[in-house]
């Protein structure tokens, strides 16, 4: 029996019956019947953000972190264009998000009314797909249709515009199995020839890399245990770009660390000499591949991807395989044991004596000395007293960003969030929110730099409500950090606007908030500091002082293909050793 509801009770209704428990949003007068539904309902836990930005990029943290559909709600016009960060965000980083937004009604839509923006043609570009819902009728399976298309394929966000006619407006609700979603049914299964094909290259390889990325980690557990099962089997090396972190553990011993501009020398040098690279669910984005023209030359390359898009997009492979990451791993593995699990082991056992002493470069080397903690240390310290613990790791987007990269480890999947592909400043806080909200027992800790961490810290409102006890990591530098690095290394030393000059007091900032703030500026009192941040039952800022000038590296410079990097004093001495190409 078809039930009739109005349309604000239909985003309600079908955001239970999608298994949503958590909205982040922020009111205004076109979602207001939203709004009304939902005050009357217990079901559904509302987040009350303090900016829209917020509300997505929690949304964000909160999908990314479980595996689940985030959902977000806005009003209309400024809500909705201060969105449009959020899901631009999430498109490139491929996070399966919903976002509601509100409309004035039909018959206002090109008036130039107030708080009208043209929200389905402003976030075309940045969703996977948006619908504007004029009938209610219609409505409820809009709705679904828009969690299947989210979650689907390459996940992503998408957005549904909903006039604030059709939420007064009653209609029959079409249930979720009604719901026509069959004309978006993505491949899931790989091609068994071009995979066997891949199995035959695996076979012969001397040099194999397995290059793998946020895909792996989108395709849910079952892929990374496949990935792992897959490594261990073959004894082949395994890099990972930065949204790939934890699909492999840190402590494996096939381990190369990250690759890429702020990768390892081991992991870039890996994939620069390699025979044979195996790409799983990686894009070759420009941050990976630095000069395209020298990447990875004398190597065949195979590209695991669900998104047909994505194949021979940036680099032209060899073997091409359209399909889900977990089921093409689960071919791939039946596949390889069939044919008598054969690798070339005698030229295998070489290579990992080349990259064992790529690895004696020691690249993340620093030496700790003096009365100023040094940020790399920082992290150091801030791994050592956190691994144990049932801890999420947050970023905003800088030096830190790659520090944390570099020196915290991860040993599963969903437990590192960060913007990757958009780079987004002010990404790291309203995300460690969506992440405490999921993981409400957890340890959330965004590791941020002063200026990402200001673009969004309004949200420190949110926590405090709440109760969340978020705990935010700051390396204070009283810099823009990675703009001062490049106009160090690649801008003649002119530090045009990468100072900060102007700084809160950070511990007063927390006490306004009705939080808590610590100030650690010595190397010697950090340990304590740090226990003292994690032991707390609230949320925290922690403003730790850094050195000022301080880079981040290895670095492979723009227009530098992968085995010429930029090191620091430490390691530079043992890279020329070792045989690479160093730019000094």
């Amino acid at each position: 029996m078809t039930r009739n509801m109005t349309g604000a009770k239909m985003v309600v209704q079908a955001l239970k019956d999608q298994g949503v428990d958590t909205v982040f949003g922020y009111p205004g007068g076109a979602v207001l019947p939203i709004y009304d539904e939902i005050f009357q309902q217990n079901d559904i836990r509302h987040i009350l953000v303090r900016h829209e930005q917020g509300a997505v990029h929690a949304a964000e943290g909160y999908a990314r972190s479980t595996g689940k559909v985030g959902v977000a709600l806005v009003t209309s016009g400024p809500g909705a264009t201060n969105a449009v960060t959020g899901l631009t965000d999430a498109l490139l980083d491929s996070i399966p998000i919903v976002v509601i937004s509100g409309q004035v009604p039909t018959f206002m839509i090109g008036s130039d009314a107030f708080q009208e923006a043209d929200t389905v043609g402003i976030t075309r570009p940045c969703t996977k797909h948006n619908w504007l819902a004029k009938d209610t009728a219609k409505l409820s399976e809009t709705l679904h249709q828009a969690f299947h298309v989210a979650r689907s394929g390459r996940p992503g966000p998408v957005l549904v515009d909903i006039p604030k006619d059709t939420q007064f407006a009653s209609a029959g609700y079409t249930e979720p199995r009604a719901a026509r979603v069959d004309h978006y049914q993505p491949q899931l299964k790989g091609d068994i020839t071009e995979i066997t094909e891949l199995v035959e290259l695996m076979e012969k390889a001397k040099r194999p890399v397995f290059y793998t990325g946020g895909g792996v980690i989108n395709s849910g557990t079952a892929a990374s245990q496949l990935l792992r099962e897959l490594v261990e089997s073959t004894d082949f090396p395994i890099t990972s770009t930065l949204m790939g972190l934890g699909a492999y553990p840190a402590s494996g011993k096939n381990w190369l660390g990250m690759l890429g501009m702020h990768g390892l020398y081991e992991a870039n040098m890996a994939m620069h000499d390699c025979d044979l690279m195996i790409n799983v669910g990686a894009r070759f984005d420009d941050r990976i591949t630095g000069l395209i023209s020298a990447f990875s030359p004398k190597s065949k390359k195979a590209h695991i991807d669900i998104d047909p898009s994505s194949i021979n997009k940036v680099i032209r492979v060899d073997v091409p395989i359209v399909g889900d990451v977990a089921h093409v791993l689960e071919d791939l593995l039946k596949v390889w044991k069939a044919r008598g699990r054969k690798t070339n082991k005698e030229a295998l056992q070489k290579w990992h004596a080349q990259i064992a002493e790529w690895k004696t470069v020691r690249c993340l080397d620093f030496t700790q000395e003096g009365p100023t903690i040094k940020p790399q240390y920082a992290l150091e310290r801030l791994e050592a007293l956190t691994k144990d613990k049932d801890r999420y790791i947050t970023t905003e987007v800088g030096q830190h960003q790659m520090w944390a990269a570099q020196y915290l480890g991860f040993e599963d999947p969903n437990r590192f969030m960060t913007s990757g592909g958009l780079g987004t400043m002010g990404y790291g806080f309203p995300a460690s929110i969506g992440v405490q909200m999921a993981h409400p027992d957890g340890l959330v800790i965004n590791v941020a730099g002063e200026a990402s961490w200001l673009m969004n810290m309004q949200e420190m409102g949110t926590a405090v409500q709440f109760r969340l006890p978020v705990k935010q990591f700051i390396l204070n530098n009283e810099r823009l950090g990675m703009v001062r690095q490049w106009q160090e290394l690649l801008h003649g030393e002119r530090y045009s606007h990468s100072w900060s000059e102007a700084l809160p007091d950070f511990v007063k900032l927390a006490e306004a908030f009705g939080a808590k703030g610590i100030l650690c500026s010595d190397p010697k009192d950090l340990d304590d500091a740090i226990m003292e941040m994690i032991n707390h039952d609230g949320p925290v800022i922690f403003d730790c002082l850094v050195e000022k000038h301080e880079n981040c590296f290895p670095m492979i410079p723009s227009g530098k293909p992968h085995n010429e990097m930029l090191l620091g004093e430490a390691s530079t001495q043992g890279a020329i050793e070792a045989g690479g190409a160093v730019l000094v």
